[in-house]
């Protein structure tokens, strides 16, 4: 198949391109060369997704079995491609977000729970918020028709080339060594799918022709935050390295060393109403279609190893330049504030 990638250089649309061209397709991706090196085998054609003037020069004189959409954060962006290729490609997968359900985190979810309120029409520049994926999967919808849109709602996303900074700030921390906070109950199960076996199952349903949507990550119940921290110690830590668990209610007291769920320590979901349900996504439509998963286990180790490699490794762009690196969110806790944290509590 031609498949247009609209991103398709960092992280999931890198994932993307990865498996599209390892099955032997044609891929073509969209960006502004500003996050990483695209992948040698694509034909990458360099613009900005919010100017309708490169979306033009994009679509002039070419044309494509399928578009990915993996880079859209407002309901124009989403509009703006929708309606400038919907002549030009024959089937939109757009990869939306679990944030985008009105009732995430506190219930559970299906693909048939209410999105957020956002229209299709929301004007550009809005700040971040839950309810923009919402919006764009309406404009998808609206320019393209249900019959030919699949609509991907990620869960969250690990793996080599993480741009969150999550699971790279743990291996990091473990590889540190020392005594490590470990937050929380241990044996809380979370959901995380590794991105190449959510791009390996965007690829199989975008070339069965799927309509529809999917809830997108892994099922419930199948790992626990101590194995998650016990996994990422054995694959990074240093021979020093200890887990030391401190129950949710000490971290969240109030004070001068209250931490933040989830940015300090991330993954850290304490026991609150309003994250109840954060790792309960209801993902059987998805596996009843083909979605497989593979052990945290590999996902931790393939990460580690690109992580120790990723410096000597980074690929130059064909006119000399090298690539901006892949940035990352400021992730994980001060260590003067761990260190109080753990003489206090631990």
């Amino acid at each position: 198949m031609k498949i247009l990638l609209l991103g398709g250089s960092s992280f999931l649309g890198r994932a993307y391109a990865a498996e599209a061209l390892a099955r032997g397709h044609q891929v073509t991706t969209f960006n502004r060369g500003r996050s990483a090196a695209d992948l040698p085998g694509v034909e990458a054609v360099r613009g900005d997704r919010d100017s309708a003037e490169d979306l033009a020069r994009l679509v002039d004189g070419r044309g494509w079995d399928a578009v990915v959409d993996t880079s859209a954060r407002q309901p124009a962006q989403a509009a703006l491609s929708a309606r400038l290729l919907r002549e030009r490609a024959g089937h939109y997968s757009f990869v939306s977000s679990v944030h985008a359900y009105a009732d995430w985190a506190g219930q559970v979810i299906t693909e048939d729970s209410p999105l957020l309120p956002c229209p299709a029409d929301t004007p550009p520049g809005q700040p971040f918020g839950r309810e923009l994926k919402a919006g764009c999967e309406r404009a998808v919808l609206e320019g393209f028709g249900a019959e030919r849109s699949l609509i991907l709602s990620s869960g969250l996303l690990i793996g080599p080339h993480e741009i969150g900074g999550r699971l790279p700030w743990w291996l990091e921390r473990m590889a540190r060594g020392g005594r490590v906070l470990a937050p929380g109950d241990p044996g809380r199960t979370m959901q995380v799918i590794d991105v190449r076996d959510f791009a390996a199952f965007g690829l199989d349903r975008l070339t069965a022709g799927t309509a529809g949507r999917f809830l997108t990550t892994a099922p419930p119940g199948v790992l626990t935050f101590g194995e998650w921290l016990e996994t990422c110690r054995e694959v990074a830590g240093a021979a020093d390295t200890e887990l030391v668990w401190v129950e949710d209610a000490r971290l969240l007291a109030e004070g001068p060393d209250q931490v933040d769920p989830w940015l300090e320590l991330p993954f850290w979901a304490p026991d609150l109403p309003d994250w109840a349900n954060i790792w309960q996504v209801d993902s059987g439509r998805a596996r009843a279609a083909g979605l497989r998963c593979r052990p945290f286990a590999e996902t931790a180790r393939d990460t580690w190893e690109w992580l120790r490699t990723r410096e000597s490794s980074e690929d130059t762009e064909a006119d000399g330049r090298k690539p901006v690196p892949e940035s990352t969110f400021r992730q994980g806790i001060e260590p003067a504030k761990e260190q109080r944290l753990l003489a206090a509590h631990g």
